[in-house]
């Protein structure tokens, strides 16, 4: 019988490292179990491994016995990274993102549950790779790991045995993902429907809310998101926009970037469907409504472009979140 391993870092843990670590005990024990009930022999067993042997409580209220420490861990298949704090440049992290270094180079996979990604990226294992966490930590992951490809919108991502997933409880849908791939479709789907968790989730974009990241230090870059913020109303022409503030539109494009993470672009775009979001989300008015107000004439284009940063169309995404209809 092969070994899963939960990671359970006492120094970075959060109240959602917890609730990670206990979800993943309690879903792979579901697996487990309805696998063997088929008549099939064992096929996991899942350890807790702790990262400093110290008895720790989450915000004074529990704290998580662990299994064994990691550097009893010899041999797993799979390591499973939950959410947690960045780590800290201390002796114990050290031997933790060591540990899980030398287990990846020993064959093991390593899948990592919303700002676990931090954990998993200061190994240098995501170098070069796609990795998704929560969309909140998006901006200060790529000043983190620049190296990364973040991409911020997906689920969930998958590079050969390297699994990250985006944020908060969506690591429920991440082990359904890992059930499917370490057991079979069949236990995914019973644990799905027993733990009524939706199956084939692959986004996250419908959970974002667009906030652009002004801590970088470029004055004129700040100064034209506030235009851009100021004028959702308004067909925004970037040659115009490089204009006002006197810099070529190559130039312009390069530092929008580096400061932001977005084209001026793809900028103006999140800034004015979030806007059009909160009006699906709270107001009776149509798509044409909407689209008007945030500076679209063209339906096909303000729906393609809606599509893609949410993943729905305006009315799908108003029909779900609009209590007022």
């Amino acid at each position: 019988m092969e070994q899963i391993t939960v990671l359970y870092p006492e120094e970075l843990c959060l109240l959602s490292t917890v609730a990670c670590v206990l979800g993943t005990v309690e879903m792979f024990s579901q697996a487990e179990r309805f696998w063997t009930s088929q008549g099939r022999i064992p096929k996991y067993q899942l350890l807790v491994a702790g990262t400093s042997g110290k008895k720790e409580y989450v915000r004074n209220l529990v704290s998580i016995k662990t299994d064994a420490h990691i550097a009893e861990i010899r041999k797993t298949k799979l390591i499973i990274i939950p959410s947690a704090l960045p780590p800290k440049d201390t002796e114990d992290n050290a031997v933790m993102t060591d540990w899980i270094a030398k287990q990846h180079k020993a064959g093991a996979d390593i899948a990592s549950m919303c700002s676990g990604a931090f954990i998993l990226a200061a190994t240098g294992i995501l170098d070069g790779k796609n990795c998704s966490t929560h969309w909140t930590h998006a901006d200060k992951f790529r000043q983190l790991y620049p190296n990364v490809n973040l991409q911020a919108n997906q689920l969930i991502t998958d590079e050969n045995g390297i699994y990250t997933n985006g944020g908060a409880y969506s690591f429920l849908n991440l082990l359904i993902y890992l059930i499917q791939k370490y057991y079979d479709r069949e236990t995914a789907i019973y644990c799905s429907k027993y733990l009524q968790i939706e199956i084939d989730r692959n986004t996250q974009s419908v959970f974002s809310i667009f906030s652009g990241q002004k801590q970088h230090g470029d004055e004129i870059v700040q100064q034209a998101q506030e235009f851009i913020e100021s004028n959702v109303d308004t067909k925004i022409f970037i040659e115009d926009l490089s204009s006002k503030f006197a810099i070529g539109r190559r130039n312009f494009d390069r530092r929008f970037i580096k400061a932001t993470g977005n084209t001026p672009i793809e900028y103006a775009q999140r800034v004015k469907i979030e806007t059009a979001k909160k009006a699906f989300e709270t107001t009776r008015k149509t798509v044409n409504e909407v689209m008007y107000e945030v500076g679209y004439n063209d339906v096909k284009a303000f729906r393609e472009v809606f599509r893609k940063i949410t993943g729905m169309a305006p009315l799908a995404y108003r029909a779900k979140y609009n209590n007022t209809l």
